[in-house]
């Protein structure tokens, strides 16, 4: 059962002000981009710089410090840390839990990036965690994050079968997408031949399967409920959430029950508990009307799908042929194109769709009578937005 504190902060906060700002800016700073991905969520909530009491910042980059410096912000709560990935929903949960306990009237969740260098030979990230998060393995020569969704597809279509080109139904699904989305980076219609012959970057994922390398800035502002109700847009209320699973049957990239490293091997069935989102929100799974998903690569669409019960073991990719996952599909994924195809601004620009989808904003890519949007990860961490 759904806690009472639980129950106590369903719908007491909102985001208000969203932006993202993706493509390449050669002479720009991460600095100087997420100062402007600031000052247009502010201008998309109707607020000023004063109204903020409350920073969010990633690890890497500029400090929060800095950013505070160039933005003239004084807070009352501040908080660094590495709010991206798999982090990114309960970074907005620990906002949304801030704002209820009292502590920050207003809150920014801030992130400017530059580009990783094309074809460098290591990544910082691969050291973290003793080798690395996707399980990088340097020592054999593996040093990036495709690995792992490389070989947690393998292991899927050995136990339930399909292949590689399967996973053309989810790249031309997010990239048609993207096509109605003025500030998606990939927006050139993509034929199911087209994905077919874009060259293999790791088996069995080819170069459409991962996502961008680009520039970008984001900023998420969240307030009270009451707050945003006076303010310029629409509030998209944070109605529920659960965190990030972890543990040894929880490699990332991975469904539980794929057998990948260390976990065991059986066919994965959300349990109760690991359905909390919907309790908390006080909502059931047909009420959701779209999943937006951290498609960093393209098997991951299929992992949150059947992570969440929408479909069962092994059916995503059936399910995603006879549904669909457009803009008018049964259940649309990533309407903005997603990081394959929108951009990459650490999974920020995600949550902008969610608002802009709520808000009704999304033009031709509006999903029809959107009440309710799930993010949700094959990790297990999920929010519950509603309007």
């Amino acid at each position: 059962m759904a806690t009472e504190a639980a129950k106590a902060i369903r719908d007491k906060a909102a985001i208000c002000g969203v932006s993202a700002l993706l493509g390449d800016y050669p002479d720009r700073t991460a600095l100087s981009l997420a100062v402007e991905a600031f000052q247009l969520a502010l201008d998309d909530a109707g607020m000023s710089h004063k109204d903020i009491d409350g920073i969010m910042c990633l690890s890497y980059g500029a400090d929060y410090d800095r950013f505070l410096e160039a933005t003239g912000v004084e807070t009352r709560y501040a908080f660094q840390g590495w709010t991206h990935g798999r982090f990114i929903s309960p970074t907005v949960q620990q906002a949304a839990m801030t704002i209820a306990a009292g502590l920050a009237d207003a809150i920014a969740i801030v992130h400017g990036k530059k580009h990783k260098a094309y074809g460098q030979p290591v990544d910082h990230e691969m050291w973290r965690q003793g080798l690395g998060p996707h399980g990088e393995s340097p020592a054999y020569g593996a040093f990036g994050p495709a690995l792992a969704p490389a070989l947690a597809a393998q292991r899927y279509f050995h136990v339930y079968g399909g292949s590689a080109d399967d996973l053309g139904y989810v790249c031309t699904a997010l990239r048609e997408s993207a096509t109605l989305n003025p500030i998606a980076l990939r927006k050139t219609p993509m034929s199911m031949d087209d994905y077919l012959n874009s060259r293999w970057i790791i088996q069995p994922l080819r170069l459409f399967d991962c996502c961008q390398n680009n520039d970008a800035a984001a900023c998420i502002i969240l307030t009270s409920a009451e707050r945003a109700r006076d303010l310029k847009k629409k509030p998209v209320y944070v109605s529920g959430f659960q965190g990030v699973h972890a543990g040894r049957q929880r490699h990332n990239f991975t469904l539980p029950g794929l057998g990948v490293a260390q976990q065991d091997d059986f066919s994965f069935r959300p349990a109760k508990e690991d359905l909390y989102v919907y309790e908390m929100a006080d909502i059931e799974r047909k009420d959701v009307d779209m999943i937006m998903t951290y498609d960093a690569f393209s098997p991951v669409v299929l992992f949150v799908l059947e992570r969440f019960g929408f479909c069962g073991p092994g059916e995503a990719i059936d399910f995603i042929k006879s549904e669909g996952i457009g803009v008018k599909g049964r259940m649309p994924v990533n309407t903005s194109g997603g990081l394959l195809s929108e951009g990459h601004a650490a999974g920020w620009n995600l949550f902008a769709e969610c608002a802009r989808q709520l808000r009704g904003e999304a033009g031709e890519r509006q999903v029809k009578d959107c009440e309710v949007v799930q993010y949700g990860s094959f990790l297990g961490e999920s929010i519950i937005f509603r309007n």
